[in-house]
């Protein structure tokens, strides 16, 4: 019999997907171009959701639900409040862009995520690897039919195909690890793997085979290299509010599985996984900062951005044991500096995307650099935002992207070991090198003639939501305490269930 606390449990993943259905069918009778009903019906459903999730964290309580399989704990539910929020960002600033390309002839891009969010939840979630694959598999698959959306246009096609290509091959790598640690541990249960894999009574080459292709099927969730070929080609390819979609709020999901199977349940491997996490760390800095510069398409440049912004976010996750040794106080401030990482980068990305969606205009779509020249002589405000944004990933203070980075590079040196210290000092020099395809957009933006001079107008409401945007990437990176110790407290409490 399924108690009160499980139903508890997962009242927020219960509103998405009843919200949903009820806005598959009430969809079927709007007829405006813009989908008003449709729109205002998502994001009340993502403000109630925030809303609870939001309660259930600031409460702090951890408990488990339906057989151990579902987990909701301060650190979940903080990042199923980021997640809703950013979805909500996500379909503000969407919105005209779609509406302009003929994306909203249905509410599919309404619908479609929610739904994608509901697998972000599920993932968040999970204490169970099935539950986990499952709410993988609703996300990537909504993630597939968002890509394909804009069915007319033949580069969202084939972004499409290609990412369900390599994300079936990914899934299958996940899989396949999890049935080897099942295999060898006998069960799918989080906590148990955990006892199992620490009772040491199991044969460590077994437990390493699959481990192997779980990391690497977390690393294309990730985005890393090697398994970031997808990343460029859909982001380019997929259209700008998608593209916003697929690069913002399951970077959150993704973080919290990494937690969830690696430190919750594989932790005795850590000495394993932390080596291969190195190794992708290491050349997804050196690869995604080299290759961005290259870049003249500026989804591109993001999307190689973003490889070497995981990179930042896997060394967190590899330091926070050192020489086999699990202390609470280094472990929390490794993964609390990760997850302020990926909320930090989640904030920045969607006030980025925000502005390059307003440039789109239709038969427009502003992806060139250079269309970004003169920005501020057309816009001053935007050309702002934009320039705050390209700071903060650069890692240039007072912004909330020096903060993390920082954060970061403090969990390394912390950590004493000396390889940990030569990996900071990599991450700087590679930070300096990443400094020079950011700041060559704001100078188009700021020194290069204008190509036209049109004004860039915006709804009020996309308008407001930027430029709190904006503020918020200024503000939290001059006060940064509130969210770092949000983050900490989080993971500590993670930690400790």
């Amino acid at each position: 019999m399924i108690d009160n606390i499980s139903w508890l449990a997962i009242y927020p993943e219960i509103v998405l997907l009843v919200m949903a259905c009820v806005i598959t069918l009430v969809d079927l009778g709007v007829k405006s171009p813009g989908r008003t009903l449709t729109y205002v019906l998502s994001l009340l459903t993502l403000g109630v959701v925030a809303v609870i999730t939001g309660i259930y964290a600031a409460n702090g309580n951890t408990f488990y639900a339906f057989g151990n399989m579902v987990v909701s704990d301060a650190m979940g539910n903080w990042l199923k409040c980021a997640a809703a929020i950013a979805m909500a960002v996500t379909l503000v600033y969407g919105r005209g862009y779609s509406r302009d390309r003929g994306m909203l002839n249905g509410g599919e891009y309404f619908i479609l995520s929610l739904l994608a969010l509901l697998g972000m939840n599920v993932m968040i979630s999970g204490n169970n690897f099935l539950i986990i694959y499952l709410g993988l598999e609703l996300l990537t698959l909504s993630s597939y039919a968002l890509v394909c959306l804009r069915r007319d246009n033949n580069a969202a096609v084939e972004a499409g195909m290609k990412y369900f290509v390599l994300g079936a091959l990914a899934s299958g790598f996940l899989l396949y690890g999890l049935s080897m640690i099942y295999g060898a541990t006998g069960s799918l249960d989080i906590g148990e793997v955990f006892k199992a894999v620490n009772s040491g009574l199991i044969r460590h080459q077994v437990l390493v085979f699959g481990l192997v292709f779980v990391v690497a099927g977390l690393a294309f969730k990730l985005g890393v290299v090697p398994f970031h070929m997808w990343v460029p080609d859909v982001y380019q390819g997929a259209p700008t509010a998608i593209t916003m979609i697929v690069g913002g709020a399951p970077k959150l999901a993704a973080f919290a599985i990494v937690i969830r199977l690696l430190v919750d349940g594989l932790l005795p491997l850590a000495f394993d996984w932390q080596q291969m996490l190195g190794v992708l760390a290491i050349l997804s800095l050196l690869i995604g900062n080299l290759a961005a510069i290259a870049q003249t398409n500026i989804k591109r440049m993001l999307a190689y951005s973003t490889i070497s912004q995981m990179g930042f976010v896997l060394l967190g996750l590899m330091s926070g044991v050192v020489n086999g040794n699990v202390e609470a106080a280094t472990a929390g401030n490794a993964y609390s500096a990760s997850m302020f990482y990926v909320v930090s980068y989640v904030l920045t990305t969607l006030a980025t995307f925000g502005v390059i969606l307003l440039l789109a205009r239709e038969g427009f779509e502003s992806e060139e650099i250079a269309d970004f020249a003169g920005l501020n002589q057309r816009s001053p405000l935007y050309a702002g935002v934009m320039a705050v944004c390209l700071f903060s990933m650069a890692g240039i203070p007072p912004l909330v992207g020096f903060y993390s980075k920082l954060a970061v590079l403090q969990a390394l040196v912390a950590s004493g070991s000396g390889l940990y210290i030569a990996l900071a000092v990599f991450a700087v020099i590679m930070s300096l090198i990443g400094a020079f395809y950011y700041l060559r957009v704001v100078k188009v933006m700021y020194f290069d003639k204008p190509i036209t001079a049109a004004k860039v107008h915006a709804p009020l409401d996309v308008r407001a939501v930027l430029v709190v945007n904006g503020a918020l990437v200024l503000i939290l990176g001059i006060m940064p305490g509130g969210l770092m110790k949000l983050c900490s407290d989080a993971v500590l409490r993670a930690l400790a269930s």
